[in-house]
């Protein structure tokens, strides 16, 4: 009798666990259904508003539960967009390029701290004295912006080419603008010396360092700085569509090189933000700000969200360049990943407020 009564009431909590399993599954599933139906929402939004073409993706745990696609990839051909679909990240590279010189801090090679002379013999003294890698990742060293200011007078500088350190001297060597620390300034000088560190204390180019430092080990099989792989024709505008053409040397990868998709960077933030694939110490490093007047931490800026009664911090990555705009924020709760890539010139502040909405889907 004893046994039949045990058989039966291991039988009720198969049968019990079964059905709360079923019912969690459900739940899921309904969960599910309604941020799609809440995104594609969204997304039809925007698309009627702005005309919004490219890739939107939301995702968790580092991977996409929800991915759209709207437009063509090439315009003139008709090629539709797709899910794999390879865009300019821009600076959102600056992120990638942080995460490897914080690796570069975790095996000793080089200190936020210590002065950049340490690892420039040959960049100016004067200056190598005063700065330092923490200022050139967030952006406020003084480091005026003569890259820029060279290919607005004379746009065949980017196809002009230069090694890294010939780079440095035309680009990264005259006086300060204000002293490092006293404000940000965007300034993409400040990542030629970046790259040039990484390339002194790696002994290999600065491709190759981030490949074994941060994209292979993150299992980054689409993000490249090969130029020739993006599959996506950046335009100015849709309608007439007017092309874009993508002309950059190795010098400049670290500030925005990168291609990417939406896969890619969804499982990148993941691993990033919520793995031990940084040590808590680079992870404190990362999403620390240390310019609030932009909300700039190191390579990218740290965002506050209002989503429902709650107030949540992201990790806020965008990019823009020659047609190409990219949004990449990361939930630093770890519930929710946004990609939105787009290469049709969108307004940025356009991009972040679809970006905000779709994040808004996961309470």
């Amino acid at each position: 009798m004893h046994g039949i009564q045990n058989l039966d009431r291991r039988r009720f909590l198969r049968t019990s666990a079964f059905a709360s399993c079923s019912l969690a599954s459900s739940r899921r599933l309904f969960a599910a259904e309604d941020t799609s139906a809440s995104c594609t929402a969204i997304v039809d939004t925007y698309v009627r508003l702005h005309r919004f073409q490219g890739v939107v993706a939301l995702g968790r745990q580092g991977k996409p539960l929800f991915l759209k696609t709207v437009g063509f990839a090439n315009i003139e051909t008709k090629e539709p967009m797709a899910g794999a679909s390879v865009f300019g990240i821009a600076s959102i590279s600056k992120m990638l390029t942080t995460v490897s010189v914080l690796h570069l801090q975790e095996k000793g090679l080089l200190q936020l701290d210590q002065p950049i002379e340490a690892y420039l013999p040959y960049y100016r003294k004067d200056l190598g004295s005063k700065l330092t890698l923490r200022h050139l990742l967030a952006n406020d060293s003084g480091v005026p912006n003569l890259f820029s200011a060279a290919t607005k007078a004379d746009p065949t500088v980017v196809e002009q080419p230069m090694t890294t350190e010939q780079a440095v001297h035309r680009f990264c060597e005259v006086d300060l603008i204000f002293s490092p620390g006293e404000r940000f300034d965007y300034s993409l000088s400040n990542w030629i010396i970046v790259l040039a560190i990484v390339e002194a204390v790696t002994k290999q180019d600065y491709a190759s360092a981030m490949r074994r430092l941060t994209l292979d080990p993150l299992g980054l099989k689409a993000t490249t700085a090969d130029l020739n792989t993006a599959a996506v024709q950046p335009y100015d505008d849709a309608t007439p569509p007017v092309k874009k053409t993508q002309k950059r040397l190795p010098y400049i990868a670290a500030a925005g090189g990168y291609f990417s998709d939406a896969v890619d960077l969804i499982r990148a933030a993941h691993l990033i933000f919520d793995t031990p694939f940084l040590s808590a110490a680079s992870k404190k490093e990362l999403t620390t700000i240390e310019v609030p007047s932009d909300q700039y931490a190191l390579g990218g800026r740290v965002r506050q969200l209002s989503i429902g009664s709650k107030v949540v911090p992201a990790a806020w990555d965008t990019g823009n360049t020659s047609g190409y705009r990219s949004v990449l924020g990361h939930r630093l709760d770890g519930k929710a990943t946004v990609v939105v890539l787009n290469n049709t010139s969108m307004s940025q502040k356009t991009l972040d407020e679809f970006s905000d909405e779709l994040l808004t889907t996961f309470s």
